[in-house]
């Protein structure tokens, strides 16, 4: 399958990297071709919680659609908007320039490098090259994919603007598909007059424990010595992994977070767990926790704060409303709520006829936070 046709080698990389034993997501695709044949241009998003696959997703529609334009934020110095022009300018004129007999604009690379190049400048070298490829390519959808839009630095772009300064109007067949994590939809970062809709990966658990599982059968190869069945897959429920202990026993039936999943995988198979010990969290994991825990504490934990963390870290803590949560720990119910607001992108909200219920995304996240933050026990 072909790779990106207008990006990098670093980028075409990272893709091929992310889609790695990639599995299943039909319904996701699905979703998003109906919502390319259905509209003229739009804005498509994918949400899901940290672990649930968006990277991978927008990495293999990239592999099956290689004239799409990849950007990615969460990449180190690309979450500002002076990067996120000229590379994303650069592969709309090499789209132009190999697609069209249109001659490309002068390099947003070469412009940056002078210092010619601003926030207005780029935002207006930005749309005008939108429209002129809506214009020569008229005949051919252009995607724009960028992926952690959660991680865009809000700070460096004036105050009231779109994310990357995203155009508010779209031309003709001009398509941006998103990931990003969960967010409060008044504060999406976004003003749009166009055709839109989201995907929140948390309205399909059947869907998604059903991929886990086929992810899990076809990575079981590398990780077991006994005879393999079939097409070198195994039965989830009794694949012995680990001593006394099958695949059905450590991912339960309700496991759908794929960064756990493909960590634990590969800690098995490099013989990271011994007989006694399944409880650990492995090295990489715990580097991804350690930066929501960086996130979450930002410029400091207010003492309210500490109570909440010590509430939903606790041992069998069942989903609980702000309201809930804010009579147990004897504090505002307003305090409560805003700090659950700024971890959203860490919680599960689950929606009931009365209340939201919140608890964190994951787990082992919890324990992480229980047994390896800096959290103290009480």
């Amino acid at each position: 399958m072909n790779t990106l046709s207008f990006s990098s080698p670093d980028l075409q990389s990272i893709i091929l990297s992310k889609t790695e034993n990639f599995v299943g997501r039909d319904f996701i695709f699905t979703a998003i071709n109906n919502f390319l044949h259905r509209y003229p241009k739009g804005y498509f998003t994918i949400v899901g919680v940290p672990g649930s696959g968006k990277s991978a997703i927008l990495a293999q529609f990239v592999r099956q659609n290689p004239h799409t334009i990849y950007y990615n934020a969460q990449i180190a110095g690309k979450n500002r908007v002076e990067a996120f022009f000229p590379e994303v300018c650069t592969q709309l004129n090499l789209l132009l320039e190999n697609l069209s007999s249109t001659p490309p604009q002068p390099s947003p690379q070469t412009m940056t490098e002078t210092g010619f190049i601003n926030a207005n400048e780029g935002s207006w070298l930005f749309s005008t090259l939108l429209q002129q490829v809506s214009e020569k390519l008229p005949d051919q959808k252009i995607i724009i994919v960028i992926d952690g839009l959660d991680g865009i630095d809000i700070n460096s772009q004036a105050v009231g603007t779109n994310l990357f300064y995203l155009p508010r109007y779209l031309p003709d067949q001009i398509y941006f598909i998103f990931a990003r994590r969960p967010y409060q939809k008044s504060h999406s970062g976004l003003l749009i007059e166009a055709p839109s809709q989201i995907l929140d990966l948390a309205d399909y658990p059947v869907e998604n424990r059903e991929d886990i599982k086929a992810y899990i059968q076809r990575n079981l190869t590398p990780l077991t010595p006994l005879p393999y069945q079939g097409m070198g897959e195994q039965e989830f429920s009794n694949s012995p992994l680990l001593p006394g202990e099958g695949l059905g026993e450590r991912f339960n039936e309700n496991e759908d977070n794929f960064m756990y999943v493909q960590q634990i995988l590969k800690a098995i198979a490099d013989g990271f767990y011994s007989a006694n010990d399944f409880e650990q969290i492995p090295p990489d994991l715990e580097v991804y926790y350690q930066q929501h825990w960086q996130k979450m504490q930002g410029q400091g934990l207010s003492d309210v704060a500490m109570d909440i963390l010590r509430v939903l870290t606790a041992e069998e803590t069942q989903p609980m409303s702000t309201v809930a949560i804010s009579q147990i720990i004897k504090a505002d119910v307003f305090d409560v709520a805003e700090i659950m607001e700024t971890w959203l992108e860490f919680l599960q909200e689950i929606r009931t006829s009365k209340e939201t219920q919140y608890q964190l995304y994951h787990h082992s996240f919890r324990l992480y936070l229980h047994y390896y933050s800096t959290l103290p026990n009480g």
